[in-house]
């Protein structure tokens, strides 16, 4: 099994206000995920919150710690989400395995020693996106469907962001520390997602766009609302939001992508709208 870490610092709004194409790509943007019997893991500095994922496809994959975290295991002071949005596929935690089918989540807390990674079915593995953060206490590990999630049916056809917004793991469906995660599919003519943009200065973002067709593409705005950057985003990466970032996309078609959030507080609803008229 080959672990690929890397390391990613804060940066200020100003400096960013200066960066060029590669610049923002090379802070913002996680390329490199989904790759064959590898665990990926891009630690961030905002929140500290971890972005990886793990494709299982000859062997199993070990959620090994790395020397970065200070840790004997990767979950003696974090907290994990992990969502499936490949084939089916087996976390065992501890020695007790959860089935994870496509888009469905688990939720591994803190104290979690032996965690991996298997796929049902090498020739269409499953492919694990991975969040962490750190955490103050252990809650439960806990299996969660797209059935029994809350689901928000918001935006419409008329304004090409017709989607829903399903809240795997959030406070009032399962129990965290400060990690929150959700899924949102776009119905097929929209394109738009949380338009009008958002950000909330108490929580980081971390966006992961899939089911997104060949040579099709997002174009992920990031940036303060009167200084708005963009990112063309491919199939299957990430990008990450700072606490100071909008964070809006617009699609060449319709796809579906991963939200996490880590800071201050657990309240969904805790953003700061800008609609389009107010950004630049």
């Amino acid at each position: 099994m080959t672990v690929i870490y890397e390391s990613r610092y804060p940066t200020h709004p100003d400096d960013v206000k200066k960066y060029d194409t590669e610049q923002l790509r090379q802070h913002f943007l996680v390329e490199n995920l989904m790759q064959a019997d590898k665990l990926v893991l891009c630690y961030t500095h905002y929140e500290r919150v971890i972005v990886g994922s793990a494709v299982p496809v000859q062997a199993a994959i070990k959620l090994a710690t790395v020397e970065a975290l200070k840790a004997e295991y990767f979950l003696q002071r974090r907290e994990l989400g992990v969502i499936n949005v490949g084939g089916s596929g087996t976390v065992s935690v501890d020695g007790k395995d959860y089935v994870l089918h496509n888009k469905e989540a688990l939720y591994i807390g803190m104290g979690a020693m032996d965690v991996s990674f298997q796929s049902s079915d090498s020739a269409t593995p499953a492919k694990f996106y991975l969040n962490s953060a750190p955490a103050h206490h252990s809650y439960p590990t806990k299996h969660l469907t797209m059935d029994k999630c809350t689901v928000l049916q918001m935006g419409s056809q008329a304004t090409s962001n017709e989607r829903a917004i399903h809240q795997l793991m959030i406070n009032d469906v399962v129990e965290t520390c400060q990690l929150q995660m959700g899924l949102t599919v776009l119905k097929p003519g929209s394109v738009w997602n949380t338009m009008p943009a958002h950000q909330h200065d108490r929580r980081m973002e971390a966006y992961f766009y899939f089911d997104l067709a060949e040579e099709q593409g997002v174009c992920h705005f990031m940036g303060q609302p009167q200084q708005t950057r963009h990112i063309w985003v491919a199939n299957e990466q990430a990008v990450v939001s700072p606490a100071w970032s909008i964070h809006s996309g617009c699609g060449t078609s319709n796809y579906a992508f991963i939200w996490g959030m880590a800071g201050e507080n657990l309240d969904y609803h805790d953003m700061d709208k800008f609609p389009a008229s107010a950004m630049r």
